[in-house]
């Protein structure tokens, strides 16, 4: 069955082909910021289904639809991508050394096309972090890669590895757990 993946993102992309999926790209376009909730565990799932919904009209043909959003709670804090350096370098200097995980909390939305039935789920993993060197932080803050990521850290930067430890899976910190999007898609074939 056709696969669509209903996002922009980098690492989802990355992560899907990663597994083996050959998938088309639709973006949803949507206001990712309009759409709030004063539980932050929400707004991920708030925002798979509303790309969700705005992308099925557009959609003509029996297909799995994965729209997916993540963002990061840190002390209670919504960490979302940063808005500009200061941000950034206060996202990371907060999450050094911290005693508080950055909790990568991904909604995910499986629809198929042709039944209209989807599955909507929530998955949470953490990233601790130790203590980060000023000059790691100044350097990753250069490179711009945080600037397009939740929480404006990328594990995988060799600047910032060192310094992370996971619960839960790389995929699921990226974006996009497979182990949920593939039972999802079972489930609705």
């Amino acid at each position: 069955m056709k696969i669509i993946l209903g996002s922009q993102s980098e690492n989802r992309k990355s992560v899907l082909a990663d597994a083996g999926y050959v998938f088309d790209i639709l973006v949803p376009g949507i206001d990712e910021k309009a759409i709030r909730h004063e539980n932050l565990y929400e707004i991920p799932l708030r925002l798979a289904k509303a790309k969700a919904e705005a992308l099925l009209p557009k959609i003509q043909e029996p297909a799995l639809l994965i729209t997916a959003d993540q963002v990061i709670v840190w002390n209670g804090e919504l960490r979302e991508k940063p808005a500009d350096l200061v941000e950034a370098r206060r996202f990371l200097e907060t999450f050094s050394g911290s005693e508080h995980p950055a909790e990568c909390v991904n909604g995910i939305q499986v629809t198929h096309t042709g039944t209209g039935k989807s599955i909507l789920e929530r998955e949470i993993s953490k990233v601790f972090f130790s203590k980060i060197p000023q000059e790691n932080i100044e350097a990753f803050l250069v490179t711009g890669v945080g600037m397009q990521k939740a929480g404006g850290f990328d594990i995988r930067h060799p600047l910032i590895t060192p310094f992370v430890r996971m619960e839960g899976t790389l995929e699921s910190v990226l974006g996009l757990p497979m182990d949920i999007v593939e039972r999802c898609m079972k489930e609705l074939t």
